[in-house]
């Protein structure tokens, strides 16, 4: 699998430049895991950090399923990788962790989020809240959130990839 990466549109309507900014950086991710083993996967970035290129791409699947179903249309089918007794579950991986299960997941979460994100205008407001606050969110919000939290987590892919095999890249 070779991810192709397009560039945002430079001159799009927001709502354009808003999923482009986003798959872009979806595909960033998809290209810091590409190549790799399960076990190069699996490897976290330094001791004591847990944070593995898997484990972002799992994180980042119960992001979107957070987001585009909890939250923009109040649908919980609960959680991926994580539970109350391992809040952190998605990043405490075993070697039956496979990298074809958490990107088939991570995937579906994303269609999903395109699908659920059709439906509502930048303007609409969510159907669901924050667990957190209580609040509701307009889709331009979790769209920028979102891009947000790919980018940081972008960031770290890069020093772990670097840190697995040395290959580096913007």
């Amino acid at each position: 699998m070779t991810t192709e990466r397009s560039e945002p549109a430079t001159t799009a309507d927001e709502r354009t430049m808003l999923e482009g900014w986003l798959d872009y950086h979806r595909q960033t991710l998809a290209w810091k895991c590409e190549g790799l083993t399960d076990a190069q996967l699996r490897t976290a970035a330094v001791e004591p950090s847990e944070l593995s290129l898997m484990g972002l791409v799992r994180h980042m699947a119960e992001v979107e399923r957070g987001w585009f179903r909890k939250v923009l249309v109040d649908d919980d089918p609960g959680p991926i990788y994580y539970s109350d007794a391992d809040p952190d579950g998605e990043f405490h991986l075993t070697e039956a962790d496979t990298w074809k299960e958490a990107y088939a997941t991570w995937q579906a979460e994303i269609d999903t989020a395109r699908k659920n994100a059709a439906r509502f205008g930048l303007d609409d407001i969510s159907v669901g809240r924050s667990k957190r606050t209580g609040d509701r969110f307009n889709l331009r919000w979790i769209y920028t959130h979102m891009i947000e939290e790919y980018a940081r987590h972008n960031g770290h892919a890069d020093l772990i990839r670097e840190r697995v095999d040395g290959a580096i890249g913007d």
